[in-house]
């Protein structure tokens, strides 16, 4: 299901636009435009775009503890989000639907940094809120996504996949919980 943004949020807009850069390779522009745009919005700013800010930040660094911090504060700037604050900005989403693939983030940077139970509790909290995915292929990369990092758990692998997101991946965009205007949370 694809959301159509009530009105413009140049925020929103400017983070779209780094993170556009940053999949085109530009990593160290992208990351200082973001820096920039947390240090304005601030850590009691607008929770969404904290949230949205703090998950792409996490993709653009390749050390799992430094994508691990920023990851932690999406998950922190979500449990902020009101449902009606994101469907003032996206009719149809829903803040449920952002949980599977944050706590799928948090999950993976923990077992990257070997911290395997840490990185059980989020995988299981990830499947616990699959429900909330919508049944399409977006839906379905997430569901994979979750299995992939819940399977690299049990064998206490702490080797990055392959179908991970980051600055060294281009074409390989992470899922992003925050503001893809997908279906829950996209």
């Amino acid at each position: 299901m694809t959301a159509t943004p009530a009105s413009s949020d140049p925020t929103m807009d400017a983070i779209s636009r780094a993170v556009v850069e940053g999949r085109a390779g530009d990593v160290a522009p992208a990351r200082r435009k973001l820096l920039a745009l947390w240090s304005a919005i601030g850590v009691t700013g607008d929770p969404l775009h904290r949230c949205t800010l703090a998950h792409y930040l996490a993709d653009l660094h390749e050390d799992p503890a430094q994508a691990l911090a920023w990851d932690i504060r999406a998950l922190d700037a979500a449990d902020a989000v009101t449902e009606q604050g994101v469907r003032e900005r996206h009719a149809g989403l829903r803040i449920a639907g952002f949980y599977p693939s944050l706590h799928l983030n948090l999950a993976d940077d923990y077992r990257r940094l070997g911290s395997f139970e840490a990185a059980a509790e989020h995988v299981d909290a990830a499947e616990e809120r699959a429900p909330d995915l919508p049944q399409d292929a977006y839906g379905a990369f997430l569901r994979t996504a979750i299995a992939e990092v819940a399977e690299a758990v049990s064998r206490r692998d702490t080797a990055e996949r392959a179908s991970a997101p980051g600055p060294t991946r281009q074409g390989v965009a992470k899922v992003n919980a925050c503001s893809d205007a997908r279906s829950p949370g996209g």
